[in-house]
């Protein structure tokens, strides 16, 4: 068999390579497809967008991330299903829905436990190292907590008082034993919707009051259709952004310290831009016709009670007691002064 000349395989390699695609880049090594509630332009995409451009620069490509926004998945249930079945990598979960497979994750959404985000951020740092482990045991990979904030209690009229809220035809999320426990201690049966389905229940009237931060009644539209907010917050929401296990254990070391560094770098930044959004959504929903309706201490008060209530039926249910000592003496050591201990 004849050898063709150097000339002409050379020739042909030139012809070949001008006729290929210019510019097209390299498939990812890892692709990542992540799902969330959280709509498209809102502080939690947007920065999460700035994790995923980042990682993807730090492994010069190798490593991707592909969101999905605004529930085009289904909501937390359908998101977690999709990665148990490989069609979801990963996703920003709120609490209520990644509670129902991690129930510790839960602990931090007792009503009426903080007073300020000082606590919020002891706690939150104190129980990192079970949450991380919780989830773990679970076969996922705790990236980073998000915020969602304090949250309100809004209606389509005032709801100052108990005697209000027993009027209420109240949403309780779906699968969330602490707000449904906590309603029914107040003589309340709550209504329990998915998120996604809350805004079109406040405009038929199944429900008539909801629970949001400022900023997520605004980004949800919520507060269109429910116009008083009770200017004392209800409890703290927040949630996890999490990748399933396996796909991350699949990175190498180099990949898994900069998924690490991207997330220290914008997920504490995230949850600061977070707080400022709340701030200034005041001055938005006043602006709007949004009426904050004042209550009285004397109601707090009796509204931690029934809190203390609810934990005592809860305890060992809906999270555990390890979990509650943890956070209960979290909050002692930061207050100096004791929280209600639960007797399972």
């Amino acid at each position: 068999m004849s050898r063709q000349p150097f000339w002409l395989i050379a020739f042909c390699l030139v012809l070949f390579l001008l006729g290929s695609p210019r510019g097209t880049p390299a498939a990812p090594e890892h692709l990542f497809k992540i799902a969330s509630l959280a709509p498209e332009g809102s502080v939690w995409v947007n920065s999460f967008k700035e994790f995923a451009a980042e990682v993807t620069e730090k492994t010069g490509g190798s490593v991707e991330f592909r969101i999905y926004p605004g529930g085009v998945m289904g909501d937390d249930r359908a998101m977690y299903r999709k990665m148990r079945v490989g069609q979801l990598h990963g996703g920003g979960f709120t609490m209520t829905g990644i509670a129902d497979i991690v129930p510790d994750f839960r602990i931090m959404a007792i009503p009426f436990l903080f007073r300020s985000y000082e606590e919020v951020d002891q706690v939150s740092r104190d129980l990192q190292p079970l949450f991380t482990s919780r989830f773990a045991d679970k076969g996922l990979h705790l990236v980073a907590m998000t915020e969602v904030g304090f949250i309100y209690t809004f209606s389509n009229k005032p709801r100052a008082t108990i005697d209000d809220l027993k009027l209420a035809k109240a949403w309780s999320p779906a699968n969330d034993p602490l707000s449904a426990g906590f309603l029914e201690s107040l003589g309340i049966s709550p209504i329990s919707l998915t998120i996604p389905d809350v805004l079109s229940s406040l405009q038929t009237g199944l429900i008539d009051t909801a629970f949001n931060s400022l900023y997520g009644s605004i980004v949800l539209q919520w507060f269109t259709s429910a116009p008083y907010v009770t200017d004392q917050p209800y409890g703290y929401a927040y949630g996890a952004f999490i990748l399933d296990g396996k796909a991350f254990d699949r990175l190498s070391e180099a990949q898994r310290t900069a998924v690490a560094a991207a997330a220290a770098n914008h997920f504490p930044d995230l949850i600061s831009k977070t707080r400022q959004s709340n701030d200034e959504s005041r001055q938005v929903l006043m602006e709007r016709g949004v009426t904050f309706v004042p209550t009285a201490a004397e109601t707090v008060a009796t509204l931690e009670k029934h809190r203390d209530l609810t934990v005592e039926k809860l305890v060992g249910q809906a999270f555990s007691e390890e979990i509650y000592q943890a956070a209960a003496s979290s909050l002692d050591h930061l207050r100096g002064t004791p929280v209600g201990h639960a007797q399972p």
